[in-house]
């Protein structure tokens, strides 16, 4: 059965294989960025006093639609910073998602957290732009790679100075993710085939990984009730996206979050 995830990658993948452009001269360029603000660290340090939160910018999804098709990125990540938002997450995807690096540009202009890019991540050149369009961390989809490829991007990401959030979506996925050396894992609760979420997934992959991992939820996450929830499970951060895109007041929702856990 043919996923939505299957359906995106073939058009990332497409434009991977038609980009010619040298890929020693990106990896320089990215080695040369300006330091990154440290996405693990603050994930660390906010799960320490609460659930520390990832707070997305996201316009539309291919789930549910159109979420916020107007949404400022600087107005917009004020306000999650506002609510003590620890780190941002930024679609890049434009087809699916409505995103673009100019949004991850202005939104990381207006404050001083980490931002990840969200985007689907399928090869070198994706990770260095990652690195000089201004991400802190990137995004590797476990399920969108083969074992050497989740294990060279990841190589290449802390080469060039970017953390790295793994998803996995089940205890295989997850297995490949520490052997290809993942420290930060998310767990999107979200079914690839079905879109359906299922709120035990995360803490059930959770219960899975070893010691040491800085471990996330995401997707699905719909308030303070399920936040709390995970925390109680071993979560040190949550990535969230809906529910406080579509929030009459983004500072309160994400304030919320970062209360369940403490």
């Amino acid at each position: 059965m043919t996923t939505y995830l299957d359906e995106i990658l073939a058009v990332h993948r497409a434009a991977a294989a038609a980009d010619r452009r040298p890929l020693d001269d990106l990896i320089a360029d990215a080695r040369a960025a300006a330091p990154a603000r440290g996405f693990a660290a603050a994930l660390r340090a906010g799960s320490v006093d609460g659930l520390a939160v990832i707070a997305e910018f996201k316009r539309r999804s291919p789930s549910k639609g159109d979420l916020a098709p107007d949404l400022d990125p600087a107005a917009t990540a004020a306000e999650y910073a506002a609510g003590g938002a620890t780190c941002l997450s930024v679609l890049t995807d434009a087809d699916h998602f409505g995103g673009s690096v100019t949004d991850l540009r202005a939104a990381r202009a207006a404050v001083a957290i980490p931002v990840l890019r969200k985007d689907f991540t399928v090869g070198p050149r994706d990770v260095c732009d990652a690195r000089t369009m201004g991400a802190d961390a990137v995004l590797l989809i476990v399920a969108a790679l083969d074992d050497a490829e989740l294990g060279d991007l990841h190589a290449l990401a802390i080469e060039v100075g970017l953390d790295v959030l793994v998803e996995v979506h089940d205890e295989p996925e997850l297995e490949r993710a520490v052997a290809a050396g993942a420290t930060v894992i998310g767990v999107n609760q979200r079914d690839l085939v079905t879109f359906e979420v299922d709120h035990d997934r995360a803490v059930r992959v959770g219960a899975a990984m070893p010691e040491g991992i800085l471990r996330v939820a995401e997707s699905g996450i719909r308030g303070p009730d399920d936040a709390a929830a995970l925390a109680a499970a071993g979560f040190h951060a949550v990535l969230v996206g809906e529910s406080v895109v579509t929030a009459g007041d983004r500072a309160a929702s994400v304030a919320a979050l970062r209360r369940a856990g403490q």
